[in-house]
């Protein structure tokens, strides 16, 4: 692009915008801007017949956004944005025509590493610009604001270019300045710029005391938060903070799938701080650095409880931390908020309402587990129902259910919380996890004594749940007698509606991967593109897909006969089951998940024959 020869500095003598020629900034001063010598209104006129000009807002709007920028001293296209008067995207579009800048999609831009450098981090985080390149001694920026004069001096002075802005979208800036300085780049080079810590003292061993003081210093909380609250902001449910030879990985868990976050070049050197920092926060000892830790930290953002899980290994290179974010608001769970197809939503509504036995729900870790047990007791819950609850952790508050907090420091186990929980008179009891055999014993004599029992077990499918329960030392009579259905499950990840279209796919794949080839030559399948909303993976959100083991006669003469998994599992398949493979291919052909995902997270007998 050709350096527009306008650009927007607010000058006296006209109302157009100039460009002007800047000297070394050691040989020469800024000169005054001379807007900010006149009268407000004179400033606001100018400002004012540019909002005009677009035809988006009405002249009582006008007037109150630039009220509003003289009062709260914000800059006006901040005031006009979060004020929710326009369209962002259309707005800073006709912006950029009426004052004859270009507008920039920031998607694919590739920036070249000295233009990056041209300019302090902190300045470009503070005033939320970022270069794109210099074309002739010109420095192209991109902002979201052209009338801000605060950063049109900061930038003349701190570099030695001629400026031309071009407009763009915040968020697309914030995004373009992550992936090329790196989450919490503008404090680590503040940190550095400044100079206010001795890096070579934090491979001491330090007290609480001291890293307090050197926090103070050098901002290593921001830093911290700055990570938590960028993961909160992209949906994240873990963050892993990795020490390698020469770096420090920092990766978040989004939808189920690990993303590396972009960090700062420098960030290897603010390794100690950081952890220690972490371990300061969770309560754990920052002088033993040989030797895993827990702890936990409790964080409000945006008004939410969060709840943050730590746990710390020692690694060659460094202490590996690791940190599960757990959302600890009240909320309103449902079954409809589960994806179930109807008939499923039936059997499950049937089961969660039986007088008595247990009710299994299984997957691996990260499966949803939880939150469908959750949304189970919020259907049931109610005046004339005594529900508790012993969990580890306690992930949602339920109104009007008893939650017990595991805490095997003090010897509260999920045997011994049980084992109370029964002389407390319940109706419905959920244990967050059978993990042993006394806690499964207790668990079925609770149910063969009147109880309905909710918990979850990790095995691969619904019929592996009875040889677990076996292999735990239970007789086999008592978990045929006991359990009423078995839930298992996956999480899939949700197809971005913003960027779905149809796609094409083998047909011969799909028949191979197990699915009804009666329908799959009508059937319409969906994928990602992906776009801004989704940060270009096609996918955004998640939803389960399940796999329903009731408990019939025939089932329960095989668990009594000690047969294995696979035998109970046929049999359950001739009498109408539906794997989790056949619920996957129903959220495929409503478009809310595609192939890749339900192959991941489903393992079939056929997958074999893909080899």
């Amino acid at each position: 692009m050709q350096p527009h020869q306008d650009s927007p500095t607010l000058n006296e003598d006209s109302p157009d915008l100039q460009i002007e020629q800047w000297e070394d900034p050691k040989e020469q001063v800024a000169p005054p801007i001379k807007d900010q010598e006149r009268p407000p209104r004179d400033l606001n006129g100018r400002l004012s017949n540019y909002l005009r000009k677009t035809g988006m807002l009405e002249e009582r709007l006008i007037e109150y956004c630039l009220r509003e920028r003289t009062r709260t001293g914000a800059p006006l296209i901040q005031v006009i944005l979060e004020s929710s008067l326009v369209e962002p995207l259309p707005f800073l579009q006709k912006l950029a025509e009426i004052l004859g800048l270009e507008f920039v999609n920031l998607s694919g831009q590739e920036i070249p590493v000295e233009v990056r450098t041209v300019l302090p981090t902190r300045i470009l985080f503070q005033h939320q610009i970022i270069p794109l390149r210099d074309h002739h001694g010109v420095l192209v920026l991109a902002t979201q604001d052209p009338f801000n004069i605060d950063m049109l001096d900061a930038v003349r002075l701190l570099c030695r270019k001629r400026i031309q802005l071009c407009l763009a979208q915040q968020e697309d800036i914030l995004q373009c300045l992550r992936q090329y300085y790196g989450v919490g780049a503008d404090t680590l080079d503040a940190m550095m710029a400044e100079n206010r810590i001795d890096l070579d003292a934090l491979e001491e061993d330090l007290d609480k005391k001291d890293l307090d003081e050197v926090d103070q210093e050098a901002s290593v909380m921001k830093f911290v938060n700055q990570i938590i609250w960028e993961a909160y902001q992209d949906r994240a449910t873990d963050i892993h903070l990795e020490p390698m030879e020469n770096d420090l990985r920092i990766r978040y868990r989004v939808d189920g799938v690990l993303h590396q976050t972009p960090v700062p070049p420098h960030l290897k050197r603010f390794q100690p701080a950081i952890i220690a920092r972490i371990k300061v926060m969770s309560n754990m000892d920052i002088a033993e650095k040989r030797l895993p830790q827990d702890g936990r930290i409790n964080v409000r953002i945006k008004g939410e409880e969060i709840d943050v899980r730590v746990s710390t290994v020692p690694t060659v290179y460094g202490e590996s931390v690791s940190l599960r974010l757990l959302t600890r608001s009240s909320v309103l769970l449902g079954l409809d908020m589960l994806g179930l197809a109807p008939r499923d939503r039936r059997v499950i509504e049937h089961l969660i309402r039986l007088p008595h036995g247990i009710m299994l729900v299984t997957g691996p870790t990260g499966s949803g587990k939880s939150t469908s047990l959750y949304a189970y007791l919020s259907t049931i819950n109610s005046i004339d129902k005594r529900i508790i609850t012993v969990e580890d952790p306690i992930e949602y508050e339920l109104a009007g259910i008893n939650q017990i907090q595991v805490r095997p420091e003090i010897d509260l186990t999920f045997a011994v919380g049980l084992r109370h929980i029964l002389r407390q008179d319940p109706d419905v009891i959920m244990i967050g996890e059978i993990r042993d055999g006394e806690t499964a014993d207790i668990a079925i004599r609770a149910a063969l004594t009147g109880h309905l029992v909710f918990s979850t077990l990790h095995t691969n499918d619904s019929a592996g749940a009875m040889t677990r329960l076996l292999d735990m030392g239970i007789e086999p009579f008592l978990v045929a007698s006991s359990i009423e259905g078995i839930i298992a499950q996956r999480l899939v990840r949700r197809i971005c509606p913003a960027c779905r279209e149809p796609i094409e796919l083998d047909k011969n794949l799909l028949k191979r991967s197990g699915f009804p080839e009666d329908e799959i030559d009508d059937a319409v399948l969906y994928h990602g593109t992906g776009c801004e909303k989704c940060r270009k993976l096609g996918f955004r959100g998640r939803s389960a897909i399940f796999e329903i083991l009731l408990m019939t006669d025939e089932v329960r003469k095989l668990v009594i006969e000690r047969k294995d998994a696979s035998s109970i599992k046929n049999l359950a398949l001739t009498q109408g089951m539906r794997t989790l493979r056949d619920d996957g291919w129903r959220k495929m052909k409503e478009g809310i998940t595609t192939l890749e995902e339900v192959l991941r997270v489903s393992q079939e007998d056929e997958d074999l024959t893909l080899i």
